[in-house]
């Protein structure tokens, strides 16, 4: 008898954005960066890792041809894709639902979710989330904050939390499968919207432990024209 295939972990990578805010008349995640779009960025990443059996894409419909073409020109694996919804959460339940039978096959034990516009997360990062939502349920990176703090309701006072309890989060955020799958479907049913995956995992799948790892300051989120521009100052050399 042969023995089972160990599982595997699955990563998702969300094109599903736009260049509203950015001013550049398209998808962001399509914009050069050091001569390949973003988007090849994010996918060499995953794309990269010995732990990661399956990549899927979510895209927007529109945007499909230019998805395909950044995987024929530059990825160097297979990528699954799939078209999202009209919000985040839409794009990411899309993403688990093309997963949902090798979820509950058990060939998929983890999935890390990540913005493809973050095109600088490193292998090294994403190996070290997966691993801690392996052991523990859930994960993110993030850094601490010191620069921010709440205001009062009218906005004239300052109040706490303290600022060293404060983390920016970023992604790749990594889930076990099943329970982040569950999770997304009992948020379907009920119409919730969060801000990214831990928010729905917090919500829908309370007693998973989501750890916090430290995250990379280089990993920024392309957002604004500035954002790219110091995207390609600390873009290393890529050769995959």
């Amino acid at each position: 008898m042969n023995a089972p295939t160990p599982a595997t972990a699955a990563a998702i990578v969300l094109a599903g954005g736009s260049g509203t805010r950015l001013g550049a008349g398209q998808n962001k995640v399509y914009l050069p960066l050091r001569g390949r779009p973003v988007l090849a960025w994010s996918l060499a990443t995953f794309l990269g890792m010995p732990e990661v059996g399956v990549v899927v894409l979510v895209v927007r419909e529109p945007d499909r041809p230019l998805a395909e073409r950044v995987l024929a020109e530059h990825a160097t694996g297979d990528v699954e894709v799939v078209v999202g919804g009209r919000t985040r959460q839409e794009s990411e339940l899309a993403g688990l639902r093309r997963l949902a039978a090798r979820i509950e096959a058990g060939a998929v034990d983890a999935v890390l979710v990540h913005d493809a516009a973050r095109p600088l997360a490193t292998r090294e990062l994403a190996s070290s989330v997966l691993a801690a939502a392996r052991a523990d349920g859930g994960a993110v990176p993030g850094l601490r904050r010191d620069d921010v703090a709440a205001a009062a309701g009218d906005g004239s006072v300052l109040v706490g939390p303290p600022a060293e309890r404060l983390v920016a989060v970023q992604t790749p955020q990594a889930f076990r499968a099943a329970p982040l799958l569950a999770a997304y479907e009992e948020a379907a049913r009920c119409g919730f919207t969060g801000t990214d995956t831990a928010a729905c995992v917090e919500r829908f799948a309370p007693d998973v432990p989501i750890r916090w790892v430290r995250g990379d300051e280089r990993n920024i989120k392309i957002t604004y024209a500035h954002d790219l521009l110091v995207a390609e100052h600390a873009a290393p050399v890529r050769t995959v």
